[in-house]
């Protein structure tokens, strides 16, 4: 494994730019991890508080339901259309792991695996679910970065099936450091 752990409180820098993500999963229904594609992610705190939304119309939810956890992970642009077809398919009739090739590697807190080949991966307890509005509140207890990542470009959702990537990056820390917690 080539993550190492980071402080909490850079878990915003990974879902802050409102990247799709995959939501890694444990469905204990088929015993084995499962993943889903989200392209609706928001930081809420700097203390790794995430929101996401989803509900029962994704065979995931229920994994979210009943384990109250999950690992959201950050891919790279070069995963782009492995990213988008897993969204195609669901859990519930498919390994997903096995049919995209993706590697479950062991997560400290979750049954839910990190995935291999991400830019991240925030491992996350699930504090509330506000049904209302299919919104996860997820608290990041673990963050794990892949500096051997060659592609750290995030990939964003236009909406349309369309999807853009990241590419420059703007230094403005002198502009906003009287806002960022130590650390970060």
């Amino acid at each position: 494994m080539a993550y190492r752990e980071v402080a909490i409180a850079k878990s915003l820098k990974l879902i802050e730019p409102g990247p799709l993500v995959l939501v890694a999963t444990y469905d204990t229904v088929n015993d084995r991890p499962n993943v889903m594609t989200i392209s609706w992610t928001m930081a809420i705190d700097w203390d790794g508080g995430i929101a996401l939304t989803t509900g029962p119309w994704n065979y995931s939810y229920q994994a979210l339901m009943n384990l109250k956890e999950c690992v959201v992970c950050i891919p790279s642009a070069s995963l782009v259309e492995t990213v988008v077809s897993i969204g195609d398919v669901s859990g519930e009739e498919v390994d997903k792991f096995e049919r995209f090739g993706l590697k479950a590697l062991p997560a400290r807190s979750t049954k839910a695996p990190l995935i291999d080949g991400c830019i991240g991966c925030i491992e996350c307890e699930v504090e509330k679910y506000i049904e209302e509005y299919g919104i996860f509140i997820l608290r990041a207890s673990h963050v794990w970065i892949d500096d051997g990542c060659e592609d750290k470009r995030m990939i964003h959702a236009i909406g349309d099936g369309t999807f853009k990537a990241d590419g420059e990056t703007f230094d403005c820390r002198h502009l906003m450091a009287d806002k960022l917690p130590p650390g970060v």
